[in-house]
């Protein structure tokens, strides 16, 4: 029986992120953890000849937030030039996936056209060791720029 080789798993740390705003691309090394997900919108759907509820897909919603370190404006001058001038931004994010240990390879993940949500403007913590920010966002496209292989070998 072959099972999968823990060589193959990936860290969590053996990633990269880059945003590109005003076609300006910047490495996003403040990123302590970042997730973005793709929920389905789907209908209820009766038909005759079937007590049970059907769904059918309808759309779809992408989302994420990100946690990262409190040591960037660039975020808080996005928001301010909206609360400002109501011209609001919408940039790109691509994450990459790549341990060198694993031989999976590695996976690049483009999020077009996000926008954030909530921004913090301010903060203090007289506890915390290292600032930190959550920051929300929606994305409207996804593009799989290049996917994971399959494992080279699997343990027997």
């Amino acid at each position: 029986m072959a099972f999968l080789k823990a060589s193959d798993t990936l860290s969590g740390q053996e990633g990269r992120a880059y945003a590109t705003i005003n076609n300006q691309t910047e490495e996003m090394f403040y990123v302590k953890t970042l997730e973005a997900t793709v929920e389905k919108q789907k209908a209820e759907v009766k038909t005759l000849g079937r007590r049970g509820v059907q769904h059918k897909a309808t759309g779809w919603s992408g989302s994420g937030t990100m946690t990262i370190f409190y040591m960037t404006s660039r975020f808080r001058q996005l928001m301010l030039e909206y609360m400002k001038t109501g011209v609001d931004q919408y940039f790109d994010i691509v994450v990459t996936n790549e341990d060198p240990s694993s031989s999976v390879g590695a996976q690049r993940v483009m999020l077009k056209h996000v926008n954030l949500d909530s921004v913090i403007m301010a903060s203090l913590d007289t506890e915390s060791e290292a600032l930190e920010e959550e920051v929300s966002f929606t994305f409207e496209d996804v593009e799989l720029q290049q996917s994971f292989a399959a494992p080279s070998s699997l343990g027997q």
